[in-house]
């Protein structure tokens, strides 16, 4: 049995799929087996991925297109080993990340979550994100608290963390119901019951703005986490109450932008001041607003400066 179960939910990557899986088998730690979960591309995204020889290699192929996260529960069901992983179709490991992670279950025992930062890549550029990972230093490597620390852009993203199967037994897979954002709604359950490990070093690049992005399309109409179902949990703990109010300021700020009603039920249920001056103005400002601050992020990434309201 492999030591990793790595993941590949494919679907319409042709143009990116060969960096990946090349990013995925240029590893330094190759305890793993690779499993590729095409969602019914209806480009050359499998046929370019079975061009791999690769005994490492799994393939299945779902008949009719299901969406992420039940491609996402097809790999896990497939999974043999405990420790699970999950790289997009057009995202990039760079090659020591299986060993860092294998670091970080051989070092903290008690975590069953283990994660590293990221970085950004947009077309020809490399950026960082803004997370709080700069807070712990950048040799940091322990326990962290996920919900304090993740109050900006995430303290890892889904390609980027791994995940003991213990896990999924606890909190079950992926709502294949929600259409958006269905890896917050995971997060939330897995690291309310489970310590996360977390090394600071950026060991994984995000693909940002490709087109065919499941998780960067409009969400107008698409079913979204009900963050309702977590309200005992918020009345325990303020620290989980802010976080849960700051990703209610994130789906709220996309619902608005696509001009779904939807973000004024969610806006109700923040509490002010859970989130900063700079959230709170752009929350009440109109739709236009949104379009103008988009075109001058973009403006400004063109020039290496990174703005964000986090």
């Amino acid at each position: 049995m492999a030591f990793f179960s790595v993941i590949i939910p494919l679907y319409n990557k042709e143009a990116y799929i060969q960096q990946t899986i090349d990013s995925i088998l240029n590893q330094s730690f190759t305890d793993f087996e690779l499993i590729i979960v095409d969602d019914a591309s209806t480009d050359d995204s499998l046929v370019l991925a079975k061009k791999y020889t690769s005994e490492k290699i799994i393939f299945i192929e779902h008949a009719k297109n299901k969406g992420l996260a039940a491609t996402r529960n097809t790999g896990i069901k497939q999974a043999s080993s405990s420790y699970i992983t999950f790289l997009d179709a057009d995202d990039y490991w760079k090659p020591n990340f299986l060993q860092t992670i294998h670091e970080l279950i051989t070092g903290f025992p008690e975590a069953r979550i283990f994660a590293t930062n990221y970085e950004e890549s947009w077309k020809e550029n490399t950026r960082i994100p803004h997370n709080c990972a700069a807070k712990l230093g950048k040799n940091f490597k322990g326990y962290i608290d996920f919900f304090s620390l993740n109050l900006g852009q995430g303290i890892y993203c889904h390609g980027s963390v791994c995940f003991h199967k213990e896990v999924y037994e606890k909190i079950g897979l992926y709502n294949e119901h929600i259409e958006f954002s269905e890896d917050i709604d995971l997060n939330i359950r897995a690291n309310f019951h489970f310590k996360l490990a977390y090394s600071a070093k950026r060991e994984m690049r995000y693909a940002m703005a490709i087109s065919n992005q499941i998780t960067r399309n409009s969400i107008l109409n698409k079913s979204i986490p009900d963050y309702s179902l977590y309200a005992n949990w918020e009345k325990h703990s303020i620290t989980f109450k802010k976080y849960l109010d700051f990703e209610r300021y994130v789906l709220a700020k996309k619902l608005k932008k696509s001009k779904d009603h939807r973000w004024k039920r969610i806006a109700k249920q923040i509490k002010l001041k859970n989130i900063n001056w700079k959230q709170r103005l752009l929350l009440q400002a109109p739709v236009f607003v949104y379009t103008i601050v988009d075109s001058l992020k973009y403006l400004l990434l063109k020039f290496g400066i990174k703005a964000t309201t986090y």
